[in-house]
């Protein structure tokens, strides 16, 4: 798996293994990729901002994000991130299943926080700055976990399971944010990214969008607009060029078939795209070339 991959819309990837289900991925906005589109998962996230700025949409309010700031993403929680202009941002990306940390154990700490936890319902903060009481001991515990996967000695799963572990309790110090309802447009959209992950690399029109949400086109493209700042199209050439990026990464594939891949008809409007969003051509990109747009 590259270090540089991050999640995108209902994410279903495992991290790490099965029976070790915690990684860390160094990321940088833009050299990496752009921004990361709006999406959910199941699984705990914490984004841990090393150098430079950024921001950090947690549900749908979006947050200025600096060196040093921890944002504590919980299962569930719709999440997306950007760059601002003329500034890079590099974060650790560290996710694990909450499981990991032992919510199938029969004791009050599996009642009173892991099973809560996992369900997306335990009171959090969504970020830690340096100034607050807290932040000391959880960034510390953050450093004590990248280094023992660093190393990985002898034991070190126990280590990080630990460092963990404490890192919750810090979060249950902190001043907590409300938990948000889960109104039905929240519901709903969730219900849209999911389509999208399952289906974008086949034809998806906002007509057939808005069929499946039993409102009219006009209504659907209002609506995706208020809850995502963006136009449906847009969103969806996003999660469509982001695949591509990640497969020119990874594989030899041609370019040509990558493009048919991810839901481009045409190749030429698929370097197109490409080129108009990471500020290189797809080639460019495979062989390292510096993104230059911005977010």
């Amino acid at each position: 798996m590259s270090e540089t991959r991050a999640a995108y819309l209902q994410e279903t990837k495992r991290h790490g293994t099965v029976l070790f289900p915690f990684n860390i991925y160094p990321c940088t906005i833009p050299r990496d990729f752009p921004s990361v589109a709006l999406h959910w998962h199941k699984s705990m996230e914490l984004v841990y901002v090393k150098k430079g700025r950024g921001q950090v949409q947690a549900g749908m309010r979006w947050m200025d994000a600096e060196a040093g700031d921890i944002f504590i993403l919980p299962p569930g929680m719709l999440h997306a991130l950007r760059g601002v202009p003329g500034s890079a941002m590099e974060y650790e990306n560290i996710m694990f299943d909450p499981e990991f940390l032992g919510s199938g154990a029969a004791d009050i700490c599996a009642q009173r926080y892991l099973v809560p936890l996992a369900a997306g319902r335990l009171p959090l903060p969504v970020c830690l700055r340096a100034e607050q009481p807290v932040y000391p001991g959880a960034a510390a515990c953050l450093k004590e976990a990248e280094e023992l996967c660093g190393q990985r000695g002898n034991g070190y799963e126990l280590g990080v399971k630990a460092a963990m572990l404490r890192f919750l309790f810090w979060m249950t110090q902190a001043q907590a944010e409300p938990l948000p309802e889960e109104h039905r447009d929240t519901e709903r959209l969730k219900e849209v990214l999911q389509r999208v992950e399952r289906e974008y690399a086949h034809p998806l029109t906002v007509a057939a969008m808005a069929q499946g949400c039993g409102c009219s086109a006009s209504h659907f493209m209002r609506w995706f607009k208020q809850m995502t700042g963006s136009s449906f199209i847009s969103y969806l050439n996003e999660r469509r060029l982001a695949a591509a990026a990640e497969r020119l990464r990874q594989s030899e594939d041609s370019i040509l078939s990558i493009a048919e891949a991810v839901g481009f008809e045409t190749l030429s409007n698929f370097n197109q795209q490409f080129k108009k969003r990471y500020g290189v051509t797809p080639r460019d990109y495979r062989r390292g070339v510096e993104i230059t747009a911005g977010a």
